[in-house]
C-alpha cells in the first residue's frame, strides 16, 4: 500500500493556498484576486510617510564588507514634514544604503519618524508622474471616487504613471470597482487584452473589467482565449474566465466545463484559473451575473475528477456547505492517486464542518448530516489519530 504519509510531488503549491482560501474567500476581498503582487500606489507612501521630499541624486557609494553603503539626495522641494524635521529646498539627505542612479536622477522619496526619519527605498519619478500623484484625491476619499481619476491613467505611456494606476486598481475591492462600469474603456479593454506589448500581471484586472462592461461582440473574443489549451502559466486567466463568466452566467460555465473540466489533456494551471473563476462567482456573482448556487457547486464537484486539485476543491465544497459529496469523499480517502497527506486533511476538515449542527435552513448541516459525519470521523480517527487530532487542534 502507499505509505500515507508521502506527500505527493507538486501537489504542495495548491495545499499551501488550502486554508489561506477558505478565511480569504469567506470575506470581502481587500483587493483584486488576480493581480499579483500589486506594488503600493504612490498616494499611500504619501499619506503614510511623515516625511516627503521631491529630490535628485547626488552620489552614492556602494559600500564595502566594513563599511555599508550609502546615498546623498538633495532636496528640490518638502513635499511635507514632521514638525521636528528641518528639510528646506537645497537640503543633502544620506540615505543608508546604496541606490544607483545617474547625478540629478529626480526621485520621490518618504520617510517615517523623525527627525532622523527611516527613508524608505526611493521612488523614481518624473515631471508627469510627479504632477499626477499630487493631483490625485487623497485616501480620505471613496475608493469608487478615487478610481475615476486613476481610471484614465491605465496604460499611460509613462510607465510610472501606468504602473501606479494599476496599483490602485489591484489593491481596491472588487466592490469598488463595479460602479464604474458604465466609464470602464470597454473599446480599450478589448485591445488590451489582445496586445503583446500589455504587461501579463494586468490582464486578471482587465478581464475582469470587461467582464463588467463588455456585450455579446466580446463573447466569442474571450471564449477564444479560454479555449486555448495551454501548459504553462497563464498570467491573468483566471480573471478573464471570471470575466467571461460575468457577461455569460450558467450558460458560459456550461462552455468553461467543456473546454477545461472535462478535457482530459487540460493542464493544472488551466483548471486552477477555472476553478478561480468559479470561485470568484460565489463570491461575487450577484446581480445581472448570478449563477445559482447549486449549479456552482456542481461545476465544483466535477473537479474531485481531479487529484491535483482535490484538496483546494474539498475545501470550497466544505465552505460552500455542500453536503452530498460526504460519502464520496470518505471513498476517496484510500483510493488511488488520491491517498497524500493533504488530500487526506482537507477530507477531515470536511467531515470537521459537516459534524457541526447547525441551522439546515441556513445551509448548515442537519443533524442526520452531523451524525453521519462524527460516525466518519471516528473511523478515520482509528486509523489515522495523529492526523485528526492535528486536524482537530488547528480546526
Amino acid at each position: 500500500m502507499t505509505d500515507r504519509n508521502r506527500i505527493r510531488p507538486c501537489h504542495g503549491w495548491p495545499g499551501l493556498f488550502c486554508c489561506l482560501l477558505i478565511t480569504v474567500l469567506t470575506t470581502k476581498l481587500a483587493a483584486c484576486p488576480f493581480c499579483p503582487g500589486a506594488s503600493v500606489p504612490l498616494t499611500e507612501k504619501l499619506t503614510h510617510a511623515h516625511t516627503a521630499c521631491l529630490v535628485r541624486w547626488v552620489e552614492g557609494d556602494t559600500g564595502t564588507i566594513e563599511k555599508p553603503g550609502h546615498t546623498v539626495f538633495k532636496v528640490l522641494k518638502v513635499i511635507k514634514q514632521s514638525q521636528s524635521t528641518q528639510y528646506e529646498k537645497g537640503s543633502l539627505i544620506t540615505v543608508n544604503h546604496y541606490h544607483f542612479s545617474k547625478p540629478g536622477g529626480p526621485f520621490l522619496l518618504t520617510g517615517t519618524h523623525g527627525p532622523k526619519p527611516l527613508w524608505e527605498n526611493p521612488t523614481a519619478i518624473t515631471p508627469a508622474s510627479y504632477a499626477y500623484v499630487m493631483q490625485a484625491p487623497s485616501l480620505q476619499r471613496p475608493t469608487t471616487e478615487r478610481l475615476q481619476y486613476f481610471l484614465k491613467f491605465l496604460e499611460h505611456q509613462d510607465m510610472i504613471i501606468a504602473n501606479d494606476a494599476f496599483a490602485e486598481f489591484a489593491n481596491a475591492p472588487f466592490e469598488d470597482i463595479v460602479p464604474l462600469t458604465p466609464q470602464l474603456p470597454r473599446e480599450k479593454l478589448h485591445h488590451w487584452l489582445s496586445s503583446k506589448s500589455t504587461p501579463a500581471p494586468r490582464l486578471g484586472l482587465y478581464g475582469l473589467m470587461l467582464g463588467l462592461c463588455g456585450n455579446e461582440d466580446d463573447i466569442d473574443f474571450m471564449e477564444d482565449k479560454i479555449n486555448v489549451q495551454a501548459q504553462g502559466l497563464r498570467s491573468g486567466i483566471g480573471g478573464l474566465m471570471s470575466g467571461y463568466l460575468m457577461l455569460t452566467g450558467s450558460e458560459g460555465l456550461d462552455h468553461l466545463e467543456r473546454s477545461k473540466f472535462q478535457q482530459k489533456n487540460t493542464s493544472p494551471n488551466e483548471l486552477f484559473a477555472a476553478r478561480e473563476a468559479v470561485s470568484f462567482m460565489w463570491t461575487y456573482g450577484k446581480g445581472r451575473y448570478q449563477i445559482p448556487p447549486e449549479r456552482l457547486r456542481q461545476s465544483m464537484r466535477m473537479l474531485l475528477n481531479r487529484p491535483e486539485l482535490a484538496d483546494l476543491v474539498i475545501a470550497d465544497l466544505a465552505r460552500w456547505q455542500d453536503w452530498t459529496v460526504m460519502d464520496r469523499l470518505v471513498s476517496l480517502y484510500d483510493a488511488e492517486g488520491y491517498d497524500y497527506k493533504g488530500i487526506r486533511q482537507a477530507i477531515i476538515r470536511y467531515l470537521l464542518v459537516a459534524s457541526r449542527y447547525s441551522d439546515p435552513s441556513n445551509g448548515g448541516p442537519d443533524a442526520t448530516t452531523a451524525a453521519r459525519a462524527r460516525k466518519y470521523l471516528t473511523l478515520i480517527r482509528d486509523r489515522d489519530p495523529q492526523l485528526v487530532k492535528r486536524a482537530e487542534r488547528f480546526y
